[in-house]
């Protein structure tokens, strides 16, 4: 399975006309924004839990990324509310699950092999947000030329992303943000290659999940 698997182009996922499919787990349900194989894939995604659903146990050969986007997302680690960041590194393993539903932006099998550090955030947390005039930054993590991020936008702020190496990928946590001739409500994601520019105007006070730096060339 090759979904928006062409990393030199630009790929942009509209959340007002994306489809849920389900997964092999009962009650477990994805929304596949890119991905490069079957079951096993690099693979970006929005995942669903229905109330009282789980996920069989399995390991992340090459690391897994998520924020929980709504609910609260359980693992045999703890309970991670809406606003958690988590990386689980290559080598770590874990039985996911959810008492009363959640959904989840996850990236899979996109980490360096060196990349082991642990890493659990709380992005509701105002200590942690630095404030800037254009738009208030949360860093998340960083690693070589990969570095992850939060940001906050006002209504009716522009913002230009671009000049990176590695490219950079932008995902609308809440909010609506204008690109090009259009709207993108809560929960749709854009991709760029190294290269290329994006200028978003924030059409309400919205928030981005940004990654730059870390898209194969």
């Amino acid at each position: 399975m090759r979904i928006n698997a062409d990393f030199s182009k630009p790929a942009i996922v509209n959340r007002s006309n994306a489809e849920w499919v389900l997964s092999p787990e009962s009650g477990v349900d994805r929304i596949m924004l890119d991905r490069i194989g079957d079951e096993v894939a690099r693979a970006t995604s929005i995942v669903r839990y229905a109330p009282g659903s789980s996920f069989a146990r399995h390991e992340h050969a090459k690391g897994e990324e998520f924020l929980v986007l709504e609910g609260v997302f359980s693992d045999n680690h703890g309970d991670y509310p809406a606003g958690f960041y988590v990386r689980n590194p290559p080598g770590s393993g874990h039985s996911p699950y959810s008492l009363d539903g959640c959904r989840i932006l996850v990236k899979l099998r996109q980490f360096d092999a060196k990349d082991l550090t642990p890493i659990v955030i709380d992005t509701r947390d105002t200590k942690l947000w630095q404030l800037h005039k254009s738009a208030d930054i949360l860093p998340l993590y960083q690693f070589g030329s990969e570095q992850v991020a939060m940001m906050r936008i006002a209504a009716d702020q522009k913002h230009t992303f671009g000049d990176v190496s590695a490219g950079f990928e932008i995902f609308v946590v809440s909010g609506t943000i204008h690109y090009d001739d259009g709207n993108l409500p809560a929960e749709s994601w854009l991709r760029f290659p190294a290269g290329h520019f994006a200028d978003l105007l924030a059409v309400s006070d919205t928030v981005l999940w940004v990654k730059t730096g870390h898209l194969p060339i």
